[in-house]
Formats: C-alpha cells, sequence, structure tokens
C-alpha cells in the first residue's frame, strides 16, 4: 500500500501490536500529517516513527544540528547529532570510506551507539533525506525511515531498498497536534495534556555542585540526553558523548538498575573501539549484523563450549579475549561523558556506578529526599551537576 497524498485523515494498517490484532487504524480530526511514500504501516511502525520523528526533530531545535534517532519498540536504540566522525568510530560504526553528509553522519552515530538493539530499527530524520543518507540506510538492515522529505534520487534508492517493500514516511515537520491527549486503555480512555516541554539551555542553569565548569560541549551533550529520555520508556537513564548517545537503560522498575544497563552498553561502544576489535579478522562472507553478534560476545566474560566454538567459526584469525584488569585498563580512557535522569536520582548509587563509566557531567530533575547525599556524590568525583527540575516520564 502507498498513499502518496495526505488526503485523507485515516490510514489503513496491516495489524496492530500483533497479527491477530485486526482493524489497526491510525485517524485524526483533520488530514493526516503523515503519509506512506512506500511500503505498508503496521501498528508498532507508527508508535516508533510518531516518537521516533519528535525526538529527531527536537534534538534539531535544542542543538541546530542534524540529527537523527534509531528507534526499537517505542524506546531510542539510539541518538545523535551531526559531528565529524573519529576514524576508530568510522570503522566501529562499518561506514569506513563512505562520503557521509551531515544528516548521515547523525544516522551512523546514532545507529552505532548499540548496533544490537538498532537491528531492524526505525530510522528518524530531522532534515530532508539526501542521497548519501538514502545509500546508508540502503546497506542497514532497517524496518522504515521517517523524515520531513526525499530528494527524488534518494527516495528511488529507498524504493527499491527490502524488494520495494521498505517503508518510508513522510511527515509534515511543522505538524503541532491538539494540547490534549488520549489513550484508551481496558476500555476506559485516559486523558492528559501531551508533554510539550521544551529542552533549551535553561534546563542546564541551575547548578549544585562545588564543580561549575560546564563547557559547551557538554551542554549539547546534557541536551541530547534530555530530549532522549523525554521519548524513552521510563524509568531512563542516558549517557552521552561527543553529540551522540553511548548507552541508555530503558523502562526499568529501578533506577540504579536503568543507570546500569546504560552504563554496561556505554561500557561496551567503547570497547567495541579496543584496537583489537577494529582489527579483528571475520569469516569471508560473514554479515555486518553477524560480525556485531561476534563482538559482542567476544565482550562476554565466558562462553559455554558450544557457544565457543560457534563464535571462533566466525573469524579467519580468533581474536584474544581481553581479561578484565585490560578492560578497565581501556575503560578508564573514557572521560568526559555526560549522564542524564528522567527524574529524580533518589540514592547515592547511581553516580557510584556512573563515575565508572567516564562520567562528568549529570543532569537529573532534582528534589529528592536524599540531594543532600546525591550532591555530595557527585562532588566526590568532581563532576557537575544540574537540577532541571523537569520530570520526563514517558510510559
Amino acid at each position: 500500500m502507498s498513499q502518496t497524498a495526505s488526503d485523507t485523515n485515516v490510514l489503513q494498517l496491516r495489524y496492530g501490536m500483533n497479527p491477530h490484532q485486526k482493524q489497526a487504524k491510525l485517524f485524526g480530526e483533520g488530514k493526516l500529517p503523515i503519509r506512506v511514500l512506500n511500503g505498508d504501516p503496521g501498528y508498532i511502525n507508527l508508535l516508533d516513527a510518531l516518537n521516533g520523528f519528535q525526538l529527531a526533530r527536537e534534538l534539531r531545535k535544542a542543538t541546530g544540528l542534524p540529527a537523527a534517532a534509531s528507534f526499537k519498540h517505542v524506546s531510542p536504540a539510539g541518538a545523535a547529532v551531526a559531528a565529524p566522525l573519529t576514524p576508530e568510530l568510522a570503522k566501529a560504526y562499518f561506514v569506513e570510506g563512505l562520503e557521509l553528509s551531515p544528516l548521515a553522519t547523525a544516522y551512523a552515530r546514532a545507529r552505532g551507539a548499540d548496533r544490537m538493539s538498532s537491528f531492524g530499527d526505525a530510522a528518524a530524520l530531522s532534515d530532508v533525506v539526501d542521497v548519501s543518507t538514502a545509500n546508508l540506510l540502503k546497506r542497514e538492515v532497517s524496518d522504515l525511515v521517517v523524515a520531513p522529505g526525499y530528494t527524488d534520487e534518494a527516495l528511488d534508492i529507498l524504493r527499491a531498498k527490502k524488494g520495494g517493500k521498505y517503508l518510508v514516511l513522510q511527515i509534515d515537520p511543522d505538524y503541532v497536534p491538539d494540547p490534549l491527549e488520549s489513550r484508551t486503555l481496558f476500555g476506559l480512555t485516559l486523558q492528559q495534556e501531551r508533554n510539550d516541554a521544551v529542552i533549551d539551555a535553561s534546563a542546564l542553569e541551575h547548578i549544585v555542585t562545588e564543580n561549575k565548569e560546564l563547557p559547551e560541549t557538554a551542554k549539547r551533550d546534557l541536551l541530547i540526553a534530555l530530549v532522549t529520555l523525554k521519548y524513552t520508556q521510563s524509568n531512563s537513564i542516558c549517557y552521552t558523548l561527543d553529540g551522540q548517545t553511548i548507552g541508555i537503560g530503558a523502562g526499568q522498575q529501578s533506577r540504579i538498575h536503568c543507570t546500569r544497563l546504560a552504563g554496561d552498553k556505554a561500557d561496551r561502544w567503547f570497547l567495541r573501539q579496543h584496537p583489537t576489535a577494529l582489527g579483528m579478522k571475520f569469516r569471508q562472507g560473514l554479515s555486518r549484523a553477524e560480525q556485531n553478534n561476534a563482538i559482542d560476545l567476544w565482550l562476554e566474560e565466558e562462553l559455554t563450549p558450544v557457544e565457543q566454538a560457534a563464535w571462533e567459526q566466525c573469524f579467519e584469525e580468533v581474536p584474544a579475549r581481553l581479561s578484565r584488569e585490560e578492560k578497565r585498563a581501556w575503560l578508564n580512557k573514557l572521560q568526559g561523558v555526560s549522564y542524564g535522569s528522567d527524574a529524580f536520582l533518589p540514592f547515592r548509587d547511581n553516580l557510584d556506578r556512573a563515575s565508572r563509566s567516564g562520567v562528568k557531567y549529570v543532569v537529573q530533575a532534582g528534589s529528592s529526599m536524599r540531594d543532600e547525599e546525591v550532591v555530595q556524590a557527585a562532588n566526590d568525583y568532581g563532576m557537575v551537576m544540574c537540577y532541571s527540575g523537569v520530570r520526563l516520564f514517558h510510559h
């Protein structure tokens, strides 16, 4: 199905969250701000597309830079703005030697934040998609792209992806929804004002730590963390560095578990740039997804004999595993990381764990019963911590 014009207020969907959930559709009061240029959308596709595009659009507004999000199951696997890639990151992101536009670079960063989770993603882009970005999307395993527009050549490239079935969505970047939103749950309707909190530099003005030195790069990264958290299933924690997320912990019932999950992802992101990882010689014909899986298994402390044998089959030369001490020595080089929380930090343990992943800058809502204890933890590590004063729960 392809809807070539936004001339209707109803869009029929393949099915709901699961194939047995029929009679699925998207509808609104007037003409829809979104149209299908290629493919056949499902319910989850639209959830990811609408959340993802809002994230990318708000990153664009907050930073003034082209932005991208890689969405999976209604939370971002990664989000980023355009910033030059180091040779190590380009290799780790499998884009070495490619000519990347600023928008393509933003997407390469967003997808590279957590390449395993980004497999089969919804790509959300803040700007008109150019040929460079379309060619990058063409080579990756992705379910859909949503953007405010496409050049003719870029659209032709994307329409040919997945045998002509790749979902391409165009959305009005200036669309402003009704201030009230509602949802139905168990046959009952809930209503609230939509979360129209604006994330900008004012969220970083209230610095509560002894260290108050907040460089412009850290301000950018903290804003990226806050905007990302606004569209991440709560509880949520986000680590950012160099214009992109490097670890996101989403949907955990305990905040410290979010911090640990996101911190572990940030550690893996950095370990993937270790010379051993960048120098791996994979077996010919191994796909990029399989290479990603092999690198991830390389980071495991221990494999069963069956896992070990299967893992070794991925390589022409089996790489040496890093000892715990070697990993720690490498991770000690990870510095200047920013950390955001979608609500207040209830205990200092969050910052104790965050410090092990190079966190230097923190933004959180504040107003915990243990604020004094948490501020002391930040001071113990020489961190700069801001109170945003706004909670960003998303369910």
